[in-house]
């Protein structure tokens, strides 16, 4: 795995979920890991990642902003990550550049 760490956040319904991502991604320098994923019973998580401190930062944010609108459920970062942790994450198919 390319990155220093992961980070998941889990929560009951998708808005808490969407209000969580958006202020991950605005809140460090992260990258979306994986598509958010429902698991049933409403329960939906998404996948960061980036270094450590970025991680950290972002799942602190995006559970908090998760909390105003939703349960949060989990909200968990794993520091260096074996490599064969990827294997059990969804990852996002890379996008073709526009034709524009």
């Amino acid at each position: 795995m390319s990155k220093q760490a992961i980070g998941i956040l889990e929560t009951r319904g998708l808005t808490a979920l969407v209000q969580g991502v958006d202020a991950m991604l605005k809140a460090a320098n992260v990258q979306l890991s994986s598509p958010m994923k429902g698991v049933g019973s409403a329960l939906v998580s998404a996948v960061v990642s980036g270094d450590v401190a970025a991680v950290k930062a972002a799942i602190d944010a995006g559970a908090d902003a998760a909390t105003r609108h939703g349960d949060v459920i989990s909200a968990h970062v794993i520091a260096r990550p074996h490599d064969d942790t990827e294997t059990v994450l969804p990852s996002i198919p890379a996008t073709k550049p526009s034709s524009k």
